[in-house]
């Protein structure tokens, strides 16, 4: 983490307006905020939500301190005619806006892509929604629960005899937000090498869960199956599953790798099976998981946490415990490489949370501060865009900022 309040990423110099709310578009440009500018635009009255969400100190909302950090926090009333024409004058040398709100919102406000790039043809435009912008879905409400939902995610997750399970954190906006990343940095790349164009993107919430899950659709497609639950095991490799140790701990074991498979075997005292025919495929594997878990699964359970990581580590084997979120404060590897770094905050003092996400040797991003309050901005970016301080009350009073 650096002092320095100035980007110094590969991103520095660019502008990001971040109009959106709840994760996705804010964790999007909260990524991008590691590696350069991010603005954030708030209603005066109804804040992000993602201020209300999870658990708070002291009236002080934690989980926005991390993904409302390095963002420049401006309170604007885009419904109003003052706060669009502000909104115009900050998107007119902004490179990129994010924003969430249901198809044709943005276009009733006179901010659709294609006016504000009449003053700024370089613009790109993350838009965010459940469904995307067309299509019979596309005024449907969405949240993450629902995509997880139909992404097949939900039918593929629990024990084979219990229900669909939902996991328990925001998943689908999650993996939204890292996928808008890449997306708009594939846009400002592509602007670079093309003339310096801007152009809009069109980002739902279904398709990159739909994506992570898997092959599904493909099978589907082409054998006419559905894959159904397994619980933590796998259909494509055994022995794989979570395994209770004798101190009541929990540790996974997965042998993606055939190598691994055979080590793992060996080390609990069956390597006879590794000469099995049905051993030389993870699929195949998969089919005589309960043999193989007897034999895991028993070794585990007469050892000791520490014990069966060490024993794994010294065989050259796959196994991690579970971890509660406090064990990852103290984790050797998360420790040695900062995954959890500390940001010194002026409401809370150190807070540690998830670092950049990842190390760029050259031009690695930084947490220059954690999530501020609404509005600590506002005054200073309007005052850059010529307002006085007049001019500032004088909206302030009429709920404009």
């Amino acid at each position: 983490m650096t002092d320095d309040k100035t980007p110094a990423g590969p991103l520095r110099g660019i502008k990001v307006l971040d109009a959106s709310t709840i994760l996705a578009g804010p964790l999007t440009a909260q990524i991008l905020g590691d590696f350069g500018e991010v603005i954030k635009i708030e209603h005066p009255a109804k804040p992000d939500g993602m201020r209300g969400h999870g658990l708070d100190k002291n009236g002080v909302p934690l989980w926005w301190k991390m993904v409302g950090r390095n963002k420049q926090t401006v309170t604007l009333n885009l419904s109003t005619p003052d706060g669009q024409e502000i909104f115009r004058d900050l998107a007119t040398d902004a490179d990129v806006v994010v924003e969430n709100f249901r198809p044709g919102t943005f276009e009733r406000w006179g901010l659709s892509y294609a006016e504000l790039t009449e003053r700024n043809p370089a613009l790109i435009m993350l838009r965010v929604t459940g469904f995307g912008q067309q299509g019979p879905y596309a005024t449907r409400p969405a949240f993450g629960t629902l995509v997880e939902s139909m992404s097949g995610f939900a039918h593929l997750t629990g024990h084979p005899d219990g229900p669909p399970t939902l996991p328990a954190f925001g998943l689908a906006d999650s993996i939204v937000g890292i996928a808008g990343s890449s997306a708009v940095s594939m846009a400002l790349f592509e602007r670079e090498r093309n003339g310096g164009t801007g152009q809009e993107i069109d980002l739902d919430l279904l398709t990159p869960i739909m994506t992570a899950v898997g092959p599904g659709v493909i099978y589907a497609d082409q054998l006419g199956i559905d894959q159904q639950r397994t619980g933590n095991r796998s259909q494509n490799n055994a022995p794989r599953n979570l395994y209770r140790t004798k101190d009541d701990h929990w540790v996974a074991v997965s042998t993606s790798a055939q190598t691994i498979a055979e080590r793992v075997l060996r080390l609990v005292g069956h390597p006879e099976v590794i000469d099995e025919h049905w051993f030389a495929t993870g699929r195949t594997r998969a089919e005589h998981a309960d043999l193989l878990d007897e034999y895991v699964g028993g070794w585990i359970a007469d050892r000791t946490r520490d014990e069966v990581v060490e024993a794994f580590e010294d065989a050259g084997a796959a196994v991690a415990p579970v971890y509660r979120p406090s064990d990852l404060l103290t984790d050797p590897q998360v420790v040695a490489t900062d995954m959890v770094t500390t940001v010194d905050d002026d409401e809370l003092g150190p807070v540690r949370m998830q670092n950049v996400m990842w190390r760029m040797g050259r031009s690695p991003g930084a947490i220059r501060h954690a999530g501020r309050p609404a509005g600590a901005d506002t005054d200073r970016v309007l005052s850059h865009l010529g307002c006085t301080p007049e001019h500032i009350d004088e909206l302030r009073a009429r709920g404009v900022i």
